[in-house]
This record gives structure tokens, sequence and C-alpha cells, in this order.
């Protein structure tokens, strides 16, 4: 079996984890995986050409990661004429009928995460929110969180917004302007932990040390941020885990292609990591347990 994986770049060490997480359970189910990543980090028009190339290798599944939530739709359409079946992971695709959908609730999960810095803060102080690019869903949901939250929260109130395109060097230089601008802040709390990297990059350069910035808190629960928790550079993480979601999906994929019923959708819970359990996530990804489509019903 020939199953093809699409991710969105290879820039996210979350996506890293995803394509690791799609060979871990072919491996263990005995097929193949192709990886089709574009060169520019999310762009619709490279992810579409993948396809295309893709649909002529003919493989048994699609397991996809779409990098947008309308711009691949065209493509997408032309899996569904192929006839090939579609699986999807982090983000659900409305263009084309997928045998199953594997993510999170991003709003939850946001929620949860800004419910903890806010506690943490014991519900006072300036926040800034710093934010993947203005169209991608799952920076949408997670943002809306972390301001609703703070509704409940009339001590806290949100020093602005910053978008970091969920890269590491473009939140290290957004979350220095604002630093240079004098405006304070006490804590940050980021759409992924790339960009909480990038602003604990813009702290440092400042000279200050853990303890004596602003608490901060990210999505993804990478490997750096782990160390970071550990560091007592960063407070917390929340675990997106597109490793397991890739998996799944792949699992499910190999799973239908046997001839096996699988469910239609996959809603992974959200779990915080700060530094009373960070341990259970300090391991590189390829040493990480991942729960098995079972396990994980059960």
């Amino acid at each position: 079996m020939k199953i093809a994986v699409f991710t969105k770049n290879r820039s996210n060490p979350a996506y890293e984890a995803a394509r690791l997480g799609a060979d871990r359970a072919a491996a263990l189910f005995g097929a193949r995986t192709q990886h089709f990543v574009p060169r520019t980090g999310d762009d619709p028009e490279q992810q579409s050409a993948l396809v295309d190339e893709a649909l002529g290798l003919r493989p048994d599944a699609f397991v996809f990661a779409p990098v947008h939530a309308t711009r691949v739709n065209a493509a997408l359409g032309r899996i569904a004429a192929s006839g090939i079946p579609l699986f999807s992971f982090v983000n659900p695709v409305t263009a084309a009928r997928c045998v199953t959908y594997v993510g999170a609730n991003d709003y939850a999960l946001g929620y949860a995460l800004a419910q903890y810095l806010y506690t943490h803060m014991e519900g006072r102080g300036r926040v800034l929110l710093v934010s993947g690019p203005e169209a991608s869903v799952t920076s949408i949901e997670r943002m809306r969180a972390f301001a609703e939250a703070a509704k409940f929260h009339p001590g806290i109130a949100i020093a602005g917004t910053c978008v970091g395109e969920y890269r590491r060097d473009v939140a290290r230089a957004r979350v220095s302007q604002w630093l240079q601008s004098g405006e304070r802040f006490d804590g940050c709390i980021a759409a992924n932990d790339v960009m909480a990297l990038g602003a604990i990059d813009a702290l440092h350069a400042t000279g200050r040390k853990p303890g004596r910035w602003p608490v901060i808190a990210g999505v993804n629960a990478i490997p750096e941020a782990i160390a970071a928790i550990g560091r007592g550079e960063m407070l917390a993480t929340a675990d997106f885990s597109a490793m397991r979601m890739a998996y799944l999906a792949t699992e499910c994929a190999i799973r239908h292609l046997r001839g096996e019923r699988v469910p239609e959708r996959i809603e992974l819970p959200a779990e915080i990591v700060d530094r009373h359990n960070h341990r259970l996530w300090d391991l590189p990804y390829a040493q990480r347990p991942i729960p098995t489509l079972e396990e994980t019903l059960a």
C-alpha cells in the first residue's frame, strides 16, 4: 500500500513530527509513505501542483493537511474525482469527502491554555497575543479563545496582537518591536510554540533573565518548547500533536484499505504541559509514545 502524505511546510517542527507519525504508522502496518511538501511553506499553488504529481503516481490513499481553508479546494476536488480515498488531519477538508478527519478543537485547546496562563498571573496584568497567519484556521480559533478567556478575568487586559506568521524569526522581530516601543506586557501567549520561542529570543536579546520577563505560553509541545519549560523560560504549552494526528490518519487509511471500518472523526483532547509534567514529553519525536487507534478510541 502506498500512502501519499501532504504536510504544510518544513519550517514548523510540528510537521516534521507529522511526517514521522505517518511513517511510524506505515511501518507498523506494512505500508509505504511518500511525502509531498511545498518548497515554499504553506503555498496553496505549490500544494495543488503536488496533488497533481501525486495523482500521476496513483497512491492507494491520501493523508492530507491543507495549507489553506479554501485555496486548495480545486485540487481536493481532483482527488475526489480520482476515487482515491482521502483522510485529513490538523485542518478539516470541506471541498471533498474525507473518510476520516483527525484533529483537535482549537478553540477548546486555546481556551484551556489561556485560562492556565491567566490563572497563573492571578487574574491581572497585560498580555501580548502572537498570532499565526491571518487566514490560518488554527490560529483564528486559538486567538479567539485567548481573547474570550480574558473576559472572565477582569484584571487581564490584552495589550495587543502581533502577527508572527507561525515563524520563529518573524515572531522574534515583531515581539522585539513591541519591546522597543516601551509597551509593557506581563504575559505573552502565542498560537504556536515556534512563535513563543521567537518571543523568548526577543527577550533574551534585551539581556533580561527568565523570572524577570513576561510569562510565556504556546501550542504544540515541540521538543524545543519542552526544553524551554524545563529551563524556566516558558510557563506552559498545549499538546496539539500533529504527529499523533498524522499517525492516526495514516492508520485509518490503511485499515480502510483493508476493508475495516474506521471513524469519520477523531478529536484529540487538549493537554497542558508545564513544569510539573513536562518530563513526560521530554523525548525526541521518534521516542514519544503514540496511542494506536484502538487505544485512542478506548
